[in-house]
């Protein structure tokens, strides 16, 4: 009842609010999708710092088959989902040597060798400058320019892939993800793949991250290496870690909750970083588990909460 009220809602406020609102609740839509797709992949304990240049990959996907290809909205925007993917999955094969801290690392030099060769490689990429132009989305004949009319293909995106990824973390394959990042050595005595699942894990992840991608590139109707830099992949990691990855609706909360933050700093642009980076160290120290949960933390004594102060601070001791 509550998932209904709250599309409900969605359906009407885009009538009574300005245009630049319709925009940020348009990126919000996008944003939802990119979270909840990365928190998929850190089931399985993956934290990589490439999700954002997967996104770039379905947005450039988008962007180069919509112009030379012709191929229409509807089923270019899980097509660039599925190349994703598969670049995903080619580039998970190295990686499944490494875990934890060097899957980190490792993902994040994956991640930069594929914007350098947008950077460097002009043609078909564009180089610096990127690709122009991109094809008007249509939808069944409608021309999606309004960006009233962007917004509902957006959310219609939002929705069905959020829903798709709720019905995966609900699933066996899930509760595979959820063993590994347990103990993997453990999963494969019960006799789980590791490896198979691992790849299938960021293979997914990477098929929405795609999708998400697309819907940049036909929202700006041009993109460039710049729109998927690191900056993008430092607040996507908050926003999950902020929320919470323990359970489907932390990223949620997070990318709601920040998106109000972000809104109401404008003004403060040049002190977003400070003001970002100490929001997630008192979460870190205070709220590890992010704001999912906190209904569980109000419930410990606040000599707990001290506790940890204490212990934070013998940490930044000399020695």
């Amino acid at each position: 009842m509550a998932v209904i009220t709250v599309l409900a809602v969605l359906c009407v406020i885009p009538f009574h609010m300005g245009l630049s609102r319709v925009d940020t609740a348009t990126v919000f839509f996008i944003s939802v999708i990119l979270a909840v797709s990365y928190r998929l992949i850190t089931t399985t304990g993956d934290w990589g710092f490439a999700h954002i240049i997967f996104q770039g990959v379905g947005a450039y996907a988008a962007a180069l088959l919509g112009k030379h290809a012709g191929i229409p909205f509807i089923v270019m925007v899980p097509l660039a989902g599925l190349v994703t993917a598969l670049v995903g999955a080619i580039v998970m094969y190295p990686m499944l040597r490494t875990k934890g801290f060097g899957f980190f690392i490792t993902s994040f030099a994956f991640g930069e060798l594929i914007r350098m060769i947008w950077v460097k490689v002009k043609d078909p990429f564009g180089g610096v400058g990127g690709i122009i132009n991109i094809p008007m989305p249509e939808l069944f004949g409608l021309k999606l320019f309004s960006l009233v009319n962007y917004y509902f293909a957006c959310m219609v995106f939002m929705v069905v892939s959020v829903f798709i990824m709720w019905r995966i973390d609900r699933s066996r394959i899930a509760n595979a993800w959820k063993a590994i990042h347990t103990d993997d050595m453990l999963a494969e005595c019960m006799g789980v793949n590791v490896a198979r699942y691992r790849t299938l894990a960021f293979t997914v992840g990477c098929f929405f991250a795609g999708i998400a991608g697309a819907l940049v590139a036909y929202r700006l109707g041009s993109i460039d290496p710049h729109n998927f830099n690191i900056n993008e992949m430092v607040y996507l990691v908050i926003w999950v870690v902020i929320g919470g990855a323990a359970t489907f609706w932390g990223p949620l909360i997070g990318v709601t909750l920040l998106t109000v933050v972000f809104e109401l700093s404008r003004e403060l642009e040049e002190w977003r970083p400070m003001m970002f980076g100490g929001i997630l160290i008192m979460f870190l120290i205070f709220l590890p588990g992010g704001i999912e949960s906190l209904l569980p933390a109000l419930r410990r004594p606040p000599s707990e909460h001290y506790a940890r102060f204490r212990k934070w601070l013998t940490t930044l001791r000399p020695g």
